[in-house]
């Protein structure tokens, strides 16, 4: 019988990380997502310097179901961009870490198109040899759909095709199983989550906040931000105590 729920002992701290790159200059929208390269290798050494360990989300799996137990963190990348390669890979080898990183198969070598109406810097994503560099590496590719579609504005038959082919499009990229997913945008309901399920991913994160408690559906995974203004100690705060859970909505 699959495991549908988490069972560990221990609250697990998933983080979500956009661009890890310089910021746009002040005024520019959705400025926050941004983590120098710099102040993402401090974390990464912090992390290692307390006793974690930053893990993907299939080496995440044995602590999330209960088999094991120890400090871990999941690290997480949404949209897949170039700069996740360039500049947090080099940091996440350095400390012996795994991550996952949401890529979205459609726009492989292209941009984050689904920004641009907002005003959004356009910065290119990884493209296919790319995709497969990032794995060689040791790290994860998990499905962020095929378009980065609303899935709340798309119909039924529009969802499943978008999840479907997001899916099997990375699996052609990486010739591994792609096992791992994530909302865009953070907006889904119920029946995405059966999809989900349906489609035979393990995992799929969200953009509700909290560290991961036990008993919590593996396919509606709650993360915890890190934004360009999370200073140390707030980093500190974020992994080891309640500070993420009380922002759950």
């Amino acid at each position: 019988m699959a495991i549908t729920h988490t069972a560990n002992r221990r609250p697990i701290p998933i983080l979500v990380y956009h661009q890890i790159a310089k910021a746009p200059p002040k005024g520019s929208p959705f400025r926050s997502l941004y983590v120098a390269p710099e102040a993402f290798a401090r974390q990464m050494a912090w992390l290692k310097l307390l006793g974690y360990t930053g893990l993907s989300m299939s080496g995440l799996q044995p602590y999330l179901n209960g088999e094991r137990e120890g400090k871990v963190v999941g690290i997480t990348f949404d949209d897949g961009y170039q700069n996740n390669l360039t500049q947090a890979l080099p940091a996440l080898l350095k400390q012996g870490f795994s991550s996952t990183c949401y890529a979205v198969g459609g726009l492989l070598g292209k941009t984050n198109v689904w920004d641009e109406s907002q005003g959004i810097a356009q910065t290119p994503l990884m493209n296919e040899a790319e995709i497969r560099q990032w794995v060689s590496a040791g790290q994860e590719i998990g499905s962020h759909t095929h378009q980065h579609v609303n899935l709340l504005a798309t119909d039924d038959e529009g969802c499943r095709e978008e999840m479907a082919l997001g899916k099997t499009g990375l699996e052609s990229v990486t010739g591994q199983s792609v096992s791992h997913f994530c909302y865009p945008y953070g907006h889904y309901e119920d029946k995405h989550v059966a999809m989900a399920r349906e489609l035979g991913f393990i995992t799929a994160t969200t953009t509700q906040r909290s560290r991961c408690h036990a008993q919590t559906d593996l396919l509606q995974l709650p993360r915890v931000p890190v934004l360009r203004s999370t200073s140390l100690p707030v980093f500190w705060l974020k992994i080891a105590t309640a500070y993420e859970d009380r922002r759950k909505k």
